[in-house]
């Protein structure tokens, strides 16, 4: 029987051992470490000639070339992080940046540049076009803008901010995990005395970056000796200098509309009109081609005689007047799209104004769809640059501001142009069919306010330019129809239809609405008190001037408040 019992004994024994081992086996695995490799381009999510890129100390999504032994960042990625003053001009394949005094070209695929010192030779693509996407050389960015970079194994350090950061030092070799946890991933050993930069410390594990900035996870008792390192900013580039030209005071603009060359000779009863003025804009130059000539009603005599009235005299120069008046077929974006025509444009701009004695340049381009955007700021920048070296001012007007319209770039315009001219009305517009007002007060404020504050201009550059007009709103059942009246002409037309306005407190203006067989007429009216609360908010905000739309059609009451304005 005993002899029976032996290999049960000995098989329940085999048993146990086994599973004491299986046990043991599974309790050594649950607290052994990993020794489990990442894969690192998994952990990067690169391809081949890709470069993961580490920004400051978080991993971002977009990616870096790598070509030539030269780093290459997408476009996209280089206004994001690093600078978004490029232009990329895709039909002429050039690469521009402008700077106050220069602009800067390069061409797609080529190894130099030019400026206005001459051509000057890389050791690199500076840019290429890979598919429809242009990269451009990071050594290419380091000349307009201050960061540093570091090429590592499938990723790039890159920095463009600078402090102090906290670091650790590694007390016993260990590993660096891709996440918190012994059967993590390791991405690399790590050797004692090493140091990392501690990113997030939590209760067991903390987030480190190596020197060789791989981002991943170490345990907290393999790190001690904690110090503080302060990082050394890249100070290389410095911006040239935005110079600006001004008056001595504030500006007193008038709009001079000029239909033809006769109406030039109507000068002498616009600045009696407006007298007090100090700048006059003859409404002289249209766009009238695609390629980027201009129509002219100019007179050298009218500049002569306005400066013998002590007025300086900026050109407008437009590109819808012509349009309007022929029907001919003008695309802005054509123009402005292409860096030889947008350059000959705004040469043959400063060229004529130089020619003729004009003081300043009023830049008048309206009705831009969303695309011409960075063409028509590109070409801010370019005529600005010419301004600037001969000594003329240049004035830019714009809408007032808005999410729909912010393309326009009023903090760009701030920057490089001498005055920004606010067009504080068209709150309703001719031929809108909403019947409103065309300036009420909170339009003017509000929109005074977010040129400031949100584009931030400087309020010596703001100049906002009042309506010397109103709109008659005409509703018939679902149709409604508009007409313009002057502030010259209001009063007599309400006297005509026996109307009395009345003071309506939310738009500071008189209001007034009346019937007329099916016809429900309304008009919110621009005259004298309503005129004299926008001067007052103006005032309060501390801009830089006032303009008005337009000579011709004001009174001696309204101006005595502009004049009084300013020279306050």
């Amino acid at each position: 029987m005993k002899k029976k019992m032996i290999p049960v004994i000995v098989a329940l024994v085999l048993i146990v051992i086994v599973a004491l081992i299986g046990f043991g086996g599974r309790i050594l695995d649950k607290y052994s470490y990993s020794k489990e490799l990442a894969d690192l381009n998994e952990y990067f999510g690169v391809a081949d000639g890709e470069l993961a890129i580490i920004l400051q100390d978080e991993k971002v999504e977009q990616k870096a070339l790598l070509r030539e032994n030269a780093v290459y960042f997408d476009i996209d990625t280089m206004e994001l992080y690093l600078n978004e003053g490029f232009y990329v001009d895709m039909g002429e394949q050039k690469l521009l940046y402008t700077t106050a005094n220069d602009t800067v070209t390069t061409a797609f695929g080529g190894r130099e540049y030019s400026d206005k010192a001459g051509s000057h030779p890389t050791e690199y693509a500076t840019c290429f076009l890979e598919g429809e996407r242009l990269y451009v050389a990071a050594e290419y960015v380091k000349m307009f803008a201050n960061f540093s970079y570091e090429l590592l194994d499938r990723h790039i350090q890159l920095y463009t901010q600078w402090g102090e950061k906290q670091m650790m030092e590694v007390l016993k070799d260990t590993q660096i995990r891709t996440l918190g946890g012994i059967k993590s991933p390791i991405l690399r050993e790590l050797e004692k005395g090493e140091k990392v930069e501690l990113l997030n410390e939590m209760e067991t594990w903390s987030e480190v970056k190596t020197s060789d900035s791989l981002i991943g996870y170490v345990e907290n008792k393999r790190l001690g000796n904690g110090m503080t390192e302060t990082e050394l900013p890249v100070t290389d580039y410095v911006p040239a200098e935005y110079t600006s030209l001004s008056l001595p005071g504030k500006v007193n603009l008038g709009f001079h509309a000029i239909g033809g060359e006769a109406g030039n000779d109507t000068l002498e009863a616009m600045v009696a009109e407006g007298k007090g003025m100090n700048v006059i804009a003859p409404t002289w130059f249209s766009l009238n081609d695609n390629e980027g000539n201009f129509r002219s009603y100019a007179s050298g005599e009218y500049v002569q005689q306005a400066h013998g009235y002590g007025l300086q005299v900026w050109g407008v120069w437009d590109n819808f007047n012509f349009k309007n008046e022929t029907g001919a077929d003008i695309s802005t974006y054509q123009v402005l799209s292409s860096t030889t025509k947008r350059r000959q444009l705004a040469r043959s701009m400063v060229d004529t104004s130089l020619g003729l004695g004009l003081d300043g340049i009023n830049l008048d381009y309206e009705g831009l769809p969303q695309e011409c955007g960075e063409h028509y700021v590109q070409f801010l920048k370019e005529l600005s640059v010419l301004c600037r070296e001969n000594g003329l001012i240049l004035s830019v007007d714009s809408y007032v501001p808005f999410n729909f319209n912010n393309y326009y770039r009023l903090d760009i315009q701030g920057r490089v142009a001498d005055y920004v001219i606010i067009m504080g009305y068209d709150e309703h517009w001719h031929g809108s069919g909403d019947p409103g007002s065309v300036a009420s007060i909170d339009y003017v404020s509000n929109g005074l306010d977010r040129t400031l504050n949100e584009e931030q201009v400087p309020p010596e550059k703001v100049v906002n330019a009042l309506p010397f007009y109103t709109i008659l709103w005409q509703t018939e059942g679902a149709n409604v129809t508009d007409q313009y009246i002057t502030l010259n002409n209001v009063a007599d037309y309400l006297q005509r239809v026996n109307v009395v306005p009345e003071w309506d407190e939310a738009t500071c203006q008189n209001y007034a609405q009346w019937q007329s067989g099916n016809v429900t007429y309304q008009i919110w009216v621009e005259d004298a008190e309503s005129i004299s609360v926008k001067l007052n908010v103006m005032k309060a905000k501390n801009i830089g001037g006032v303009a008005v739309w337009r000579l011709g059609y004001g009174t001696e009451q309204a101006w005595d408040l502009v004049n009084a304005y300013a020279n306050f």
